[in-house]
């Protein structure tokens, strides 16, 4: 199979389009993305979704100064007494809009007295509880959800979070947008270049993928990817965890991609690649693709989930149907 007549392939490269028609219609989060009291924000959100959240999260208390904190639906379901949640907003991420978990943990807050923002990329209300739930909606596309790993449905959520940020508080200015739509659509045209280490790292029992701050997010979904695409035992961490020790368990056979913010790699990462070295583990800095920060976050993303589509056909697997992916997994 080459990698052009691939589902997820496709999905990729829709990305550039997506969004820069969600950027002609970001005038309408104005409306739709809904604050709490105190100016913060509560997130859930599961799988690629979770990990949309933990950018969301950098991006709003970074740059928006807005409180964003997580919601872990466990606790919700087995608290004791109910949580007062009035005049507080919480923000539910789901590609499908189908999470059972999620829409029932959205529908008891509320009933707590929480505002209630989806953010899903399913158009139709009929196929989409969690629209039907919650307040408002905030479609990412109408591009239809493919049951493949995500690739276009989390760019999306890390352009929402963006743009969030944007229509809160103008902290980035829209030319900006403009230049990584550019970027992407530059970028997706081209062709990703192998780690220099792409024969260790086809062969490495565990693969290791560190970033900082939003790009803690990216090393997360980043892993994720890998773990479903090509079935590799694959973890993403941010520099201060992996440092903390999970860095123990790495050896000469083993792999870690270094996400850089920048072109300088900042100094917890050149920790993180001493720290490496003196293991004997093989390493691959992923510098940005061009743009600012943290919009280079996107071009990264991407260039990662090609590695992983491109890794999953070397080793004769179909990256379209990985065995153990569940679009909709009932946990609930």
């Amino acid at each position: 199979m080459k990698i052009e007549d691939t589902l997820t392939y496709s999905d990729i490269m829709e990305i550039p389009r997506l969004l820069h028609l969600f950027s002609e219609k970001a005038y309408g989060l104005k409306k739709t993305a809904l604050k709490g009291k105190n100016n913060s924000v509560y997130l859930v959100g599961r799988g690629s979704s979770g990990n949309a959240t933990l950018f969301a999260k950098y991006i709003w208390e970074v740059y928006a100064g807005v409180i964003t904190n997580f919601i872990h639906p466990h606790s919700i379901f087995e608290a004791k007494k109910p949580l007062n949640f009035k005049g507080q907003t919480v923000w539910a991420f789901s590609q499908s809009g189908k999470s059972g978990d999620i829409a029932a943990c959205l529908k008891l807050l509320m009933k707590w007295g929480a505002a209630a923002v989806a953010v899903t990329n399913e158009p139709s209300c009929e196929e989409n509880p969690l629209s039907r739930i919650a307040d408002t909606h905030i479609l990412l596309s109408n591009s239809k959800e493919l049951p493949v790993a995500a690739t276009k449905s989390f760019a999306l959520q890390l352009w929402t979070a963006l743009w969030t940020a944007q229509s809160w508080s103008g902290c980035f200015g829209e030319k900006v947008f403009e230049d990584t739509e550019k970027l992407l659509e530059d970028f997706v045209s081209g062709r990703v270049d192998l780690p220099k280490d792409w024969a260790r790292l086809k062969k490495a029992p565990i693969i290791g993928f560190v970033g900082r701050g939003p790009y803690n997010a990216v090393a997360e979904d980043s892993a994720l990817k890998f773990r479903e695409m090509s079935r590799s035992h694959a973890v993403g961490y941010s520099a201060a965890e992996f440092l903390h020790g999970p860095v123990g368990a790495y050896t000469s056979k083993d792999f870690v991609f270094l996400l850089s913010p920048s072109r300088k790699l900042p100094e917890d990462l050149l920790k993180v690649k001493k720290a490496l070295g003196s293991r004997g583990t093989a390493c691959e800095i992923v510098f940005p693709e061009g743009g600012e920060f943290p919009f280079n976050c996107l071009l990264t993303d991407v260039k990662i989930k090609i590695l992983a589509l491109r890794l999953a056909l070397e080793k004769g697997l179909n990256p379209d149907s990985p065995k153990g992916l569940e679009k909709v997994t009932k946990t609930f």
